[in-house]
């Protein structure tokens, strides 16, 4: 009898568990898992593009006052519109240490931003070593697949301070420190000499090299050289003030170059070419994330699309020159004016373009002459 109530026992107790268990079974109708049954929320957002890596490699220093002070806006600029951190290499000399930089970065960035003439040469050779990096190069012209180009037509506002000199000078000669003889800077000095020829048609314009970007010593011999000729407006193409301080000293106008150069020089400031980098570079990286960057681009931008400017003007100049200035800023703005249309004649009175033709932009890009009224030499 305990052996049938011992059976009967272990008979319920295997039937009730077999029940829970079936019971315990998802139906054909429920998800079988947690994770299947997981749907996107309507409207979700979808995941952000990671942003690229992007490093700027500079000359001289962010703190000069110029040319890189510049370019470090813009970077700046980048940062704070995408929300990226950007590497910085301050102090890179043009030559052999510039390529080991760029190949460095190279190895841990997607974009590069060399921002001098003489990298191209280096950026050249390490962008053909890394094809899935893209290399931006300011002021360049040789590109690739993955190598583009950029430069703004600082030649307009050039233009503009020209005019201000034209009608500052008392005895008609202006004098101008070239930093080297590219074509950036040959255009630049052709431009500021004539917009000094539309207000002036009786100055001339003394040119000496200082074959520097950034050194205070040798940019203040250069200028001091011309201001012993007697010039009574000095322009200088360089990063550093040295040249509107010498000028200063003798209570002579001063024109700066890249940056807002006015607190240097505040009594005989007159203005300068001023850069203005945060628009392209937030616009090229925008156009390379989104894949619409074209290899190979060169841009070319002008004072339209906000890339060059002229700095506030000193507070000595009088309001009719002010006004005269901008007047044909907004002739160049409206495409009403082209700086470089002629009749164009050099300095050996050669005419280089006729009567309402206009220069091309290769043209402007590979000038290597001076216009007629330029006192001074191109080396060759």
């Amino acid at each position: 009898m305990k052996k049938i109530m011992l059976s009967l026992i272990v008979f319920l107790l295997a039937f009730v568990t077999a029940c829970s268990q079936e019971s315990a079974k998802p139906s054909s109708s429920a998800p079988a898992t947690a994770e299947k049954a997981e749907t996107k929320p309507e409207g979700a957002k979808p995941a952000e593009k990671k942003l690229p890596r992007v490093a700027f490699v500079y000359l001289g220093v962010a703190g000069d006052g110029g040319w890189t002070y510049e370019h470090d806006q813009g970077r700046l600029m980048l940062e704070k519109e995408l929300g990226i951190k950007a590497t910085i290499v301050e102090n890179v000399p043009e030559g052999a240490d510039a390529a080991r930089v760029f190949e460095e970065l190279a190895q841990k960035n997607d974009i590069v931003f060399g921002t001098s003439f003489g990298y191209m040469d280096a950026m050249v050779s390490v962008a053909q070593k890394y094809p899935k990096v893209t290399f931006l190069h300011a002021t360049g012209y040789k590109t690739a697949p993955n190598l583009g180009t950029y430069m703004g037509r600082e030649y307009q506002s050039a233009y503009l301070v020209g005019m201000a000199a034209g009608k500052m000078t008392k005895n008609n000669h202006l004098g101008y420190v070239g930093a080297f003889p590219i074509p950036e800077v040959i255009y630049t000095i052709n431009a500021f000499t004539l917009g000094a020829q539309s207000v002036n048609p009786n100055i001339d314009v003394s040119v000496v090299w200082s074959n520097t970007w950034f050194d205070p010593a040798t940019e203040r011999q250069a200028a001091v050289s011309l201001l012993d000729k007697g010039v009574d407006v000095l322009a200088a193409y360089q990063d550093s003030p040295a040249g509107i301080q010498a000028a200063a000293e003798r209570k002579v106008w001063g024109i700066g170059n890249d940056s807002d150069m006015g607190k240097y020089a505040p009594d005989f400031y007159i203005s300068n070419p001023k850069w203005n980098w945060g628009p392209y570079y937030v616009q090229v990286v925008k156009e390379i994330m989104e894949g619409t960057w074209k290899p190979g681009s060169a841009y070319f931008g002008s004072m339209k699309e906000g890339i060059t400017t002229t700095a506030p003007f000193g507070k000595n100049v009088p309001q009719e020159v002010k006004e005269l200035v901008e007047k044909k800023r907004a002739d160049i703005m409206s495409g009403a004016f082209d700086v470089f249309q002629g009749p164009i004649v050099d300095q050996e009175g050669k005419k280089r373009f006729d009567e309402g033709k206009k220069m091309s932009d290769e043209d402007i890009l590979n000038m290597n002459w001076f216009v007629q009224g330029i006192k001074g030499t191109v080396p060759k």
